[in-house]
């Protein structure tokens, strides 16, 4: 048994209580990617084995990146590669702490043998989440089942044993789709489920069934996923609470959102429920949109890896992620304001961008935003706000 809530039917205790007029304030991330390379200069490294077809040793990614960034001091302490990310965490007051953890967190050797790339990261380097206060980590991606079913166990005990929730992947399939409950005092509640679909590279043999451990699966993006989903939340979601629906989707370079996606995207807001998508799988940060008041993120791009030092796809600056706060009424679940605070990987931790680059991300977002009707703004201290 996992941390993950077995029934899909969770009371709360304070129904009958009025929802919040304070906006709930939640930090979104796209993919973390803790394995390898970010894995080998933390305190307790796995074996760097890999059985990828060009990099066989996991210590080479940190060469690249030491050869492109400088020297780094190994072993790195746990808040390393939180880099000024900790700072902007503790200056947005955040409720909520949730980020879609593509790295298993495990010491298992038991790679998917037909995967070319495999994420790991060694439990005793959980610290790293738990030095950011993450709340919840989304595990319906393409990287958590990449040291097979004994992998995914060890990542939800571990992240279990850390008190952090988990959702998106389980033991069977009513436990991949169980939601993480995040209650935040005075406020409401934050519900969080995770899915995912083959356009981002799952397998579809991950998929969980009644007696078989994965993650929550989606075949297609039909409306009987959407009833399939508000089926999820109907029962469970009360006045105050918002639902965020974390959802790895779409391929990894370019900005072209396809009209599947921002149908499904928009059925999910009108007929189950949903508050607010956190898409992610996309390399890049991409368009988002503002549907009836509601807040719907494409693609966040990565967050932390360990590209520094690879070749290819440069003009879409990788190398540039976003942190996302959202403030959320609990009353309408209806956006309230949105920033964005740049950031640059870079030595393998998060780091303030310059003048420059913060321009960059905010011209290209706002280009891709328009067809949404919204519009992305710099500020003087280099925050990006949404106008809609």
């Amino acid at each position: 048994m996992t941390g993950l809530n077995r029934s899909l039917t969770i009371p709360r205790t304070d129904s009958e209580k009025p929802a919040s007029l304070t906006p709930i304030t939640l930090f979104l991330c796209g993919d973390m990617m803790l394995g390898r390379g970010i894995d080998q200069l933390l305190p307790n490294p796995n074996d760097p084995e890999l059985y990828e077809p060009y990099v066989r040793d996991a210590r080479r990614y940190v060469e690249l990146g030491e050869e492109t960034g400088g020297a780094i001091p190994k072993p790195v302490g746990f808040d390393y590669v939180w880099g000024d990310a900790l700072v902007e965490l503790e200056k947005a007051r955040a409720d909520v702490r949730v980020i879609n953890l593509e790295t298993s967190i495990t010491t298992s050797s038991d790679f998917w043998t037909n995967k070319g790339i495999h994420y790991r990261m060694h439990p005793k380097n959980v610290g790293c989440l738990i030095a950011a206060k993450i709340d919840c980590c989304v595990l319906t991606n393409n990287h958590i089942l990449d040291w097979g079913y004994a992998g995914l166990t060890e990542t939800l005990d571990t992240l279990r044993d850390a008190h952090i929730k988990a959702t998106g992947a389980g033991t069977d399939l009513q436990e991949a789709q169980s939601p993480a409950i995040l209650d935040v005092p005075s406020k409401g509640r934050v519900i969080v489920l995770s899915c995912g679909t083959e356009s981002s590279g799952i397998p579809s043999e991950w998929a969980a069934q009644s007696r078989k451990a994965g993650v929550y699966f989606l075949p297609d993006l039909s409306r009987r996923m959407v009833d399939q989903i508000a089926a999820i939340v109907h029962p469970i979601k009360h006045p105050g609470d918002v639902v965020v629906l974390s959802i790895h989707w779409g391929g990894n370079w370019g900005y072209e959102i396809s009209q599947e996606h921002i149908n499904f995207a928009h059925m999910l807001i009108d007929s189950a429920e949903v508050d607010m998508l956190h898409g992610h799988s996309s390399h890049h940060p991409i368009g988002l949109e503002i549907y009836k008041g509601k807040l719907i993120l494409y693609g966040c791009g990565d967050f932390l890896n360990d590209y520094e030092g690879i070749g290819g796809y440069e003009h879409y600056r990788g190398d540039l992620s976003l942190m996302y706060f959202a403030r959320i009424e609990p009353v309408t679940g209806k956006l309230a304001g949105l920033e964005m605070i740049p950031m640059q990987i870079k030595r393998f931790r998060l780091n303030h961008t310059s003048e420059e680059d913060a321009r960059w991300l905010q011209r290209t977002l706002d280009e891709h935003s328009r067809r949404f009707n919204c519009l992305v703004e710099l500020t003087p201290d280099q925050t990006l706000k949404v106008v809609y």
